[in-house]
């Protein structure tokens, strides 16, 4: 599987981290316990079997004109009712139109996400990864509830043959 994923500036992602943090230091769920070196946070665009030829090119481009691009959370919520925890992205005109890009771009990509879909997808940044809905309210307690914002400042790929991450375009910071 390849995704296409958003980094965040530094504030925003040390604004994230920290909220990873304050989950697990209340014995919630985090991926602060994630401790993989690729775990950062970011939002993702798109994933797939594998990307065809020319898509990295054609996604880096549409990246290099759209980025930075003006980011604000908004709400914390469980999705599914008993899936990750997330931290909700406005979807505003400029990322909806990036994520179109992005997906127009990988049209003829095998094993598309459906849930990331135009249409379908719920942008956001995941806190937690099992999530059970009745603890939502006192996850939202702990997070706090700002509405934070910052950019996204670059973008990369996670490839999960190799559990590695390349860059696709932006002002890619180091993990």
């Amino acid at each position: 599987m390849r995704t296409v994923e958003l980094l965040c500036c530094p504030v925003l992602e040390e604004t994230v981290r920290a909220a990873w943090d304050r989950l697990a230091g209340a014995g919630l769920p985090s991926l602060a316990r994630h401790g993989h070196p690729t775990n950062r946070p970011h939002l993702t665009l798109a994933a797939v079997e594998a990307f065809p030829p020319g898509a990295v090119d054609r996604i880096a481009g549409r990246f290099d004109a759209a980025l930075p691009l003006p980011v604000r959370l908004e709400r914390v919520t469980v999705l599914d009712g008993s899936a990750p925890l997330v931290w909700l992205v406005r979807p505003t005109p400029e990322l909806t139109a990036l994520h179109g890009a992005v997906w127009a771009a990988l049209d003829d990509a095998g094993g598309q996400r459906p849930w990331h879909a135009p249409g379908r997808w719920v942008p956001h940044l995941s806190l937690a990864l099992r999530f059970r809905d009745h603890d939502r309210r006192r996850a939202r307690a702990v997070v706090g509830g700002d509405r934070p914002e910052g950019r996204f400042v670059a973008a990369r790929s996670y490839d999960g043959d190799t559990r590695t991450v390349h860059p696709v375009g932006g002002d890619f910071p180091a993990d």
